[in-house]
């Protein structure tokens, strides 16, 4: 199957802010009808891929983050500690049924693993 990123999120302190700011900017548009109110921006071009906006826990500052889609999540989180991860929210099932979780790179960069409902 390989890795492929199916997925980007910005974390930021200012979800609304940073909505409005880029549809304004690109004409993207936001969808938070979901379980988590998680606000998904599709951006409407045919190639690439969407992604989200999420809020920040107090202690963060504002980052971007891929979401990367594997067969099976707990056995590439156990790989990633093998090569200098560390994780930050551990594999857990959402809501929809994906399961998920993120990590930080050796170099401290966050992504995050998934893997969707069956």
């Amino acid at each position: 199957m390989g890795a492929p990123v199916t997925h980007w999120q910005i974390v930021t302190k200012q979800p609304d802010k940073l909505v409005e700011f880029y549809t304004r900017l690109f004409g993207w548009t936001m969808n938070d009808k979901n379980p988590l109110r998680y606000r998904t921006m599709q951006t409407g071009a045919g190639r690439g891929i969407d992604g989200g906006i999420w809020p920040a826990p107090a202690e963060a500052n504002g980052f971007v983050q891929l979401h990367v889609e594997v067969d099976d999540v707990r056995a590439r989180v156990e790989l990633a500690l093998g090569l200098g991860a560390k994780v930050v929210i551990p594999p857990q099932r959402l809501p929809a049924g994906d399961e998920m979780a993120v990590l930080h790179d050796p170099d401290g960069i966050p992504f995050a693993l998934h893997s969707p409902a069956q």
